[in-house]
């Protein structure tokens, strides 16, 4: 078991290097992107399924609370947190509508929608950076190897030069806490 875990162990280190060397411009973008965002009073949002919806509600909640800083909170929301809505939504217009609706409902130009799938396939997320697109929202999409049907919706995908699900998941959480960290330096100094 010690071998099994120290492989787990080194292959997540291997796909951080990999997009410490070949994404560091696109994640410095993104962060760019919120940075604009929340200088004209905008909103940041977050969408994903499965362990992508909790990756989702962890980082809106570094925005909202803090990451390292003490600072005024900013408003940032994951699209994935009310049961209510989310099964109206997707008992009235299908599961493939339960993100891009609510895009309609509370996001605006001059926002920012990011977009996790780790196939970059999921049918909801794609009509959630359609909906997004629609109403000039920027879109920034976390992916996998590829980036898959989202890589042609967004404006910016960040995709993980992986195909393994759980090696993506823990390159977006450090990909998303690298954003807060930019983000937060920029906007407290």
């Amino acid at each position: 078991m010690p071998d099994l875990a120290r492989d787990q162990l080194l292959q997540s280190a291997a796909i951080k290097e990999a997009v410490a060397r070949e994404m560091l411009a696109d994640i410095v973008a993104a962060a760019e992107m919120v940075i604009a965002a929340l200088r004209r009073g905008g909103r940041v949002a977050f969408c994903g399924n499965g362990g992508s919806a909790a990756d989702c509600q962890h980082l809106a909640g570094e925005l909202v609370g803090r990451f390292l800083r003490e600072r005024p909170a900013w408003d940032a929301i994951a699209l994935t947190t009310n049961a209510s809505v989310v099964t109206a939504i997707g008992n009235d217009y299908g599961y493939d509508r339960v993100f891009a609706r609510q895009v309609e409902a509370g996001l605006r130009t001059g926002d920012v929608l990011f977009v996790l799938s780790t196939s970059g396939e999921a049918r909801n997320c794609v009509a959630a950076a359609e909906a997004a697109r629609e109403r000039g929202v920027s879109t920034v999409g976390l992916t996998g190897s590829g980036g898959g049907a989202l890589r042609e919706v967004v404006d910016l995908c960040l995709c993980v030069p992986s195909d393994q699900t759980p090696r993506v998941q823990e390159a977006h959480i450090t990909i998303g806490h690298v954003i807060c960290d930019l983000v937060e330096r920029t906007l407290t100094t």
